[in-house]
């Protein structure tokens, strides 16, 4: 583990505020409450500094998983070509047929939105009726998407 304090802790920091066992005033006050001031403040400095370590390596963690992955992807299409130009035009067919299905959709729940909030029947009919569907719709369409989709184009800067 760490020889860190918690990171969560608690300070009153109202300007009446006095530790217990301690009388306001007296410069030996002054210094005693400045010094202990520094020490928190070093504290919350190590704190934050190994906070930016830890998201620093975490980000690095899903850089290089995400490099991976856009890799595989790209050998993939490589190895594919005339496939991932046919996933690329049906991801375009089925995004029209997509968005005409959520218009039907949209308007049903509109039109019936008062019989699903009065209703949990009604609620449960409308979304055993769509939910699968438009859920393995969504998946699909997703991967014709991500199988077909053009490289990116390395960036200029």
């Amino acid at each position: 583990m760490s020889d860190l304090p918690p990171v969560y802790t608690q300070f009153d920091i109202s300007a009446n505020s006095v530790p217990p066992g301690r009388q306001p005033g007296g410069e030996g006050m002054s210094q005693q409450l400045l010094a202990e001031s520094v020490v928190l403040q070093r504290q919350q400095c190590a704190l934050l500094t190994r906070q930016c370590e830890l998201l620093t390596e975490l980000a690095a963690q899903v850089s290089l998983q995400q490099r991976q992955r856009a890799a595989e992807l790209k050998a993939w299409k490589d190895a594919n070509p005339d496939l991932a130009q046919a996933c690329r035009r049906a991801a375009e067919s089925l995004a029209k047929v997509h968005t005409e299905f959520l218009a039907g959709i949209a308007t049903e729940a509109f039109d019936n939105a008062e019989n699903y909030s009065d209703s949990e029947y009604a609620l449960g009919e409308f979304i055993d009726r769509y939910g699968p569907r438009l859920a393995h719709f969504n998946g699909v369409l997703q991967l014709f998407a991500q199988l077909g989709a053009a490289p990116p184009q390395p960036s200029e800067g």
